[in-house]
């Protein structure tokens, strides 16, 4: 063998996730990239050499789509993923009782299906009334303040007053009413600009944190890429100069894994070229996607269409079940919608479309084969985030253009029973589709939408397979696929949502040296016990970058 590699991984149950060699049991890396892969340990000496003992390596783990900085954040905000309104109305006094008067209360996690309603400023007043209270909705499309964030926002009046309470129009959101006709706090989609903005931007070490955060729990979890769905704007940014948070944890190694950024379209805005280069709207200094490098680099431009299932802001054709007025909306104007997504793809950008319902993904749909008619590129690979609501037609026409649908298994488990609920049983068959995506011939990315929904990898592959809601119900089982589709969506198929395909996503000379090892084999194991399979090491770059002590 002409090559001493740096390190060799031997006796090991590999799924390499390459078709040309699904199965072997050695791995040799040199220079951070795998030089050799093997049935047995090749006949080569190497500077260090590691026994996994028969556990299963695999390649890294991507998540396609997730919020790196809002999960960061998360972890320092009340936790309110509970089952009733009394608790959490219980943790947001408690905290109170903690918090020096005048600062902040921030929660997030709820979910009004679980707790049986949203909860209501009066009794946030009640329990916090000295803190400005912003609670966080599960799907993060939404969210609760108290009567001192509405002030603060020239929506609240004082109380006994008789000064009336303004109700502000926003395009793309809603500030919602209760019977009376009075705010009760319940801030839709583009409104939580207005309470975002009364703490952003965020300072960068601040965020700095999050990103270093968040990527110390995903290397636990056998993570080694992430893209990160939203920075730099609208109701989702953290801050217009976002990126130089990742650039900081970067320079001070604390950027635990590749990452990739999608922009959020409102951070784009008209430029100045010539006319012939097509590019019309962007960021400065004509960036695009695909800049950067192996660990930090440019994604796709990323544009909400619409909003969530279980909050019923999503664009549908049809109204909600029991909400016959209730069909849910669109973020922005339908023709400033597909301008945007034309523009963007004229200009260069991968284009990531926010859509849910099965309204906002046929305007997505259509963007993009206008957009392709008029500026022809050669695999523009344009993206669909969530894809939740399809009809058949939607999976046909979204194979015919090559657009890719980016779902989130994990959402069966903690938002299936809502999501249920919303759409009714005519429309079960829509949701988030699997098995008819891989039939239809697309590939399937695999994406948890962190912290909408628990992160783990390994919990997103079970619910891709085993398709229950909390309560037991089956959702929309017959989308359910393979232990070995699921491991490849997360693998290879989201490398291939990134345009990575060619470096990462399987174990093959090449290819970076990016791995996990696993407990089990999840394409061996009952079905029912994927979850539950323990994450043992985490490699990047062929170094060790998690060891749960199993390697020592």
């Amino acid at each position: 063998m002409p090559y001493q590699p740096d390190l060799l991984l031997v006796n090991a149950n590999v799924v390499t996730m390459d078709p040309g060699l699904p199965r072997a049991g050695a791995v040799a890396v040199a220079g951070g990239r795998v030089v050799g892969v093997h049935a047995g340990k090749p006949d080569v000496s190497a500077r260090e050499v590691i026994d996994l003992r028969g556990l299963t390596l695999i390649p890294g783990f991507h998540d396609a789509h997730n919020h790196m900085i809002g999960f960061g954040l998360a972890l320092t905000e009340i936790d309110l993923r509970v089952s009733s309104l009394d608790e959490l109305y219980a943790r947001v006094a408690d905290s109170a009782a903690a918090t020096p008067a005048g600062e902040w209360i921030i929660g997030s996690g709820y979910d009004q299906t679980r707790t049986g309603a949203h909860p209501h400023r009066d009794v946030l007043d009640t329990i916090a009334p000295n803190h400005r209270v912003w609670l966080k909705h599960t799907s993060s499309h939404m969210c609760v303040v108290n009567s001192l964030v509405l002030r603060d926002l020239g929506i609240g009046s004082d109380v006994g007053s008789g000064i009336g309470e303004t109700v502000p129009r926003v395009d793309g959101g809603r500030v919602t009413t209760d019977g009376a006709g009075r705010p009760s706090g319940l801030m839709e989609e583009r409104a939580q600009e207005l309470v975002g903005n009364l703490t952003r931007p965020y300072p960068l070490a601040t965020l700095t944190d999050a990103v270093a955060a968040a990527g110390e729990l995903y290397l636990k979890e056998g993570l080694t890429s992430v893209t990160e769905a939203g920075v730099g704007g609208g109701w989702i940014g953290q801050s217009p100069v976002e990126l130089a948070a990742y650039v900081a944890a970067r320079d001070q190694g604390r950027l635990h894994v590749r990452t990739e950024l999608m922009v959020v379209s409102d951070a784009f805005h008209p430029l100045a070229g010539h006319p012939d280069d097509g590019i019309e709207i962007g960021i400065d200094l004509g960036l695009r996607t695909g800049f950067g490098d192996d660990w930090l680099r440019l994604g796709p431009m990323k544009i909400f269409t619409d909003g969530s299932l279980v909050g019923r802001t999503a664009a549908m054709s049809a109204p909600y079940e029991g909400d016959p007025v209730n069909a849910g909306y669109l973020q922005a104007d339908a023709a400033r919608l597909t301008d945007t997504i034309i523009a963007a793809h004229r200009a260069g950008w991968q284009v990531a479309a926010h859509a849910i319902g099965d309204r906002a993904i046929d305007l997505a749909l259509d963007a993009f084969a206008v957009a392709a008619d008029r500026y022809p590129r050669a695999d523009p690979r344009h993206r669909i985030e969530h894809f939740a609501a399809a009809r058949p037609d939607q999976v046909r026409r979204a194979a015919e253009l090559g657009v890719l649908a980016v779902g989130q298994g994990r959402f069966a488990t903690e938002l299936g029973d809502g999501m249920l609920a919303a759409v009714g049983p005519g429309r079960h068959s829509w949701l988030y589709r699997q098995r008819s995506i891989l039939d239809a011939g697309l590939v399937l990315p695999g994406s948890s939408d962190r912290p909408v929904a628990t992160g783990a990898p390994l919990l997103g592959i079970h619910d891709m397979v085993n398709r229950r809601t909390a309560t037991g119900a089956p959702f929309n089982a017959a989308e359910a696929i393979s232990a070995e589709e699921a491991l490849r969506a997360y693998t290879w198929g989201s490398a291939y949502a990134s345009k990575r395909e060619h470096v990462t996503g399987s174990i093959e000379a090449g290819k970076l040296a990016d791995f996990a090892v696993l407990s089990e084999d999840p394409t061996a194991v009952a079905v029912d016990r994927i979850a539950g399979l323990g994450v043992v090491a985490t490699f990047i770059d062929g170094k060790l970058r998690y060891d749960a002590g199993f390697l020592a």
